[in-house]
């Protein structure tokens, strides 16, 4: 019998549960500290300790960025479906609905539009725990009626990108989003209107190879990887070792891939300072 059972009653009785420490208070560093979740927030989800930018999604970005937490989201009904009726471990249609009730999201990106600091932009925001902020049918036709929205009431357009790549259950209809984005980003720019990206942790597969990698200005977190392929697919592709800190978001910065990197503190401030820069208020 272990030693730990206790016999009697009041502090002498059996131990057969504890109480668990309700999920959300902490969090916990890569290096091991310790956070409550409150001062994490208060900073700008930036770990104090060792400065590192934790993974959040549109609903703190937009939090972060828009004045007072405020904003209107565009299109916020438009949701996916699942035009080739796919199915791999589970039925895609099951898929979605397990996704949707789990995040309370109805795709990977939000739109939103408000006040930066005085300034109207729209922001769009792509969550990753939304099947891997993956591209999909969805999040192209909402970044088309984000342009067309920007176009009508001349706003500066930015994505936040935060994504594994293309949806696979959507195939081609996913990759054709690829091109749709790029065709209305073309309609921005002859209107003469910015368009900023903003690269978070992780950006990888076709939204890096098209639009996440053609903003009017290229911004990046610390630290954020940032890429095509995997390293470990590079490397046994090319049969060499890497160089280090290969796909960083320093790395890149240092090849000339992005124009800057910008901390998530400093992010709200440095977005009004570009986009004042690149369209000024007449």
């Amino acid at each position: 019998m272990p030693w730990f059972i206790r016999r009697k009653k009041n502090i002498t009785t059996p131990t057969e549960s504890k109480k668990d420490v309700q999920k959300g208070l902490w969090y916990k560093s890569p290096t091991g500290k310790i956070i409550e979740t409150e001062e994490l927030r208060a900073n700008s989800y930036v770990s104090p300790e060792d400065d590192h930018h934790v993974q959040i999604g549109s609903n703190e970005y937009f939090e972060i960025l828009f004045d007072e937490g405020k904003y209107t989201e565009l299109d916020a009904n438009v949701e996916s479906k699942d035009p080739l009726n796919w199915t791999d471990t589970q039925p895609y249609k099951d898929r979605l609905k397990s996704i949707k009730k789990k995040t309370g999201l109805v795709d990977s990106i939000r739109t939103g539009a408000g006040n930066v600091e005085g300034r109207e932009i729209v922001i769009s925001c792509m969550d990753f725990k939304f099947i891997g902020g993956s591209l999909g049918s969805v999040m192209g036709e909402k970044i088309s009626r984000a342009i067309d929205y920007c176009i009508k009431n001349k706003v500066p357009y930015v994505i936040i990108t935060q994504s594994g790549g293309a949806r696979m259950m959507e195939a081609a209809i996913s990759l054709m989003q690829l091109a749709k984005v790029e065709a209305k980003l073309v309609q921005l720019a002859d209107h003469q209107i910015p368009y900023i990206t903003i690269l978070t942790n992780p950006s990888f597969g076709g939204i890096t190879a098209s639009f996440g990698s053609i903003g009017d200005v290229i911004m990046a977190e610390p630290g954020a990887l940032i890429g095509f392929a995997g390293p470990r697919v590079i490397k046994e592709t090319i049969g060499r070792d890497l160089p280090e800190g290969f796909q960083t978001s320093e790395f890149l910065l240092e090849k000339g891939f992005v124009d800057m990197i910008v901390h998530r503190k400093k992010m709200k401030g440095k977005l009004k300072e570009v986009v004042d820069m690149l369209m000024p208020i007449k």
